[in-house]
């Protein structure tokens, strides 16, 4: 199978030297993630396009579209048949070939490039293609404004290619070809889309979660994270930050007039992120504010935030409502999660400022111990986003099954679309469909009498999750670990 890619409409109106180097980057991205299905995958690629061969006979056509679809900077993938080029009338027939019986009772158009020295214009093979196509099929008709369904032809010197199927792209910068932010992760909607709308812009993102909930918050926000990085960011290394903020929370509690309780807590998130941003060299921040969302979010008190940190402050969701978050989250698939996310809103104040005054918020901010804050930052846990899901350990040990036993039944806790891509299938055993992010809630109310075994396809998360759930007191979950 041959797949044509085309860059997203910004990064072909790029001057030269950044379209080149764009194109270098998004070619350089995709090889390293089909890699990861097919080492015998090969991409090439031009000025204005990138081509991917996938080997035949090895059923990787859909993964490979899948995976191509969540990388930033494309704009649309065409499964393309490849043939030489002989006379228009061949290419008519073979037009006919791939969509005569794709026509019937829909309007049509036939789009047409052309590179190379040839006797005939692109318009002339448009309109050979377009009448071979009425009278072969049974076509509604042809519609050059709203068409249907587009034929795709393409002639380059001695060759041409028609599409068969067309897929739409990401859009956006290929990821690595804008610079480095620090991304403040809490799990909920609006950090999770706002670091998925940076990473489409291709900007490469780490991960700065403030722990204000203890390990259970933690180990949620990871599965985001890494989910997240999975599905859109795989291409790069990043890490995940995480610093413990209890005591800071309790400092402000401690010191700090409590009408100024959520714009100090931002504060310091700010300063802490913009410390540790500097020893990753990034050059934003970004938070998931939309503005007038809650009471820290009013413009006033966003510009008394921002006053602490000589770092830009980006927030792509600052003018969205809630509805369109959340719609994003659904679309990205981290809607879910959130949707699970316990919330730590850390501190409530029963009548919280919207109007704050920087000369007073800094006048309380110094009655707090500097202490406690460089505290936070040097005792951060820093762990690359690649490993985060390995290095969570269970509170429990957790018994690993090879071989279920007929009555036992099997738990698939993969997100809904790992489950789509690799079904698990059994002979004998009943299989429940529960992603991870809904056990706490399912598994209480299955029939005790049973045994329960969890799948994933790490083992990793089946795990971590089997243990959290034998720490709850339900000793009838196990593991099935076909591999181990």
């Amino acid at each position: 199978m041959k797949l044509l890619i085309r860059p997203a409409a910004e990064v072909a109106i790029k001057s030269k030297p950044v379209r080149q180097q764009q194109m270098r980057q998004l070619r350089q991205n995709i090889r390293k993630l089909l890699a990861r299905l097919d080492a015998d995958i090969r991409v090439d690629g031009s000025w204005d396009r990138v081509d991917v061969e996938v080997p035949e006979g090895r059923g990787l056509t859909g993964a490979v579209i899948d995976e191509l679809t969540r990388i930033s900077g494309i704009s649309t993938i065409q499964e393309i048949a490849v043939y030489p080029f002989v006379d228009l009338d061949d290419v008519g027939a073979k037009a006919i070939q791939a969509f005569a019986g794709r026509l019937k009772g829909k309007t049509f158009a036939v789009r047409a490039r052309r590179h190379g020295q040839h006797d005939f214009r692109s318009i002339d093979l448009e309109r050979l293609v377009g009448g071979a196509l009425m009278q072969a099929s049974e076509a509604r008709g042809v519609d050059l404004k709203n068409p249907e369904v587009e034929v795709r032809i393409e002639v380059n010197d001695d060759q041409f290619h028609i599409a068969h199927r067309r897929h739409e792209g990401l859009g956006g910068y290929p990821l690595g070809t804008v610079e480095t932010v620090m991304t403040l992760i809490s799990g909920g909607y609006d950090s999770s889309v706002a670091a998925y709308l940076m990473m489409r812009r291709g900007i490469r993102s780490h991960f700065l979660f403030f722990n204000l909930g203890g390990t259970a918050h933690e180990v949620g926000v990871r599965q985001v994270v890494h989910y997240l990085w999975q599905r859109y960011g795989a291409s790069h290394n990043v890490k995940f930050i995480s610093v413990p903020f209890e005591g800071v929370v309790a400092e402000i509690m401690r010191s700090v007039n409590h009408r100024h309780w959520g714009v100090v807590l931002k504060r310091m998130m700010l300063k802490a992120a913009a410390e540790i941003a500097r020893d990753y060299t990034a050059t934003g921040l970004v938070m998931g504010d939309a503005v007038a969302q809650v009471s820290s979010q009013t413009l006033t008190n966003l510009n008394v935030v921002d006053r602490a940190s000589d770092e830009v402050v980006l927030r792509p969701l600052i003018a969205m409502d809630k509805q369109e978050i959340i719609r994003i989250a659904r679309d990205i698939g981290t809607e879910p999660f959130a949707r699970n996310m316990p919330e730590y809103c850390g501190v409530i104040s029963s009548k919280p400022v919207t109007r704050a005054k920087l000369h007073r918020v800094e006048e309380e901010e110094t009655h707090m111990d500097p202490q406690v804050l460089a505290s936070a930052i040097a005792n951060s846990e820093h762990t690359k986003v690649s490993e985060l899901l390995d290095s969570v350990v269970t509170p429990e040990e957790v018994e690993l099954v090879q071989t279920p036993a007929v009555d036992d039944v099997i738990i698939d806790v993969r997100h809904p679309s790992e489950e789509e891509r690799a079904p698990l299938t059994l002979t004998n055993n009943e299989i429940l469909k529960i992603p991870f992010y809904e056990l706490n809630q399912q598994v209480p109310e299955l029939p005790a009498g049973r045994q329960y075994l969890l799948y994933c396809d790490r083992g990793t998360m089946s795990r971590m999750h089997a243990g959290h759930l034998k720490a709850e007191g339900l000793n009838n979950v196990k593991v099935y670990a076909p591999g181990a």
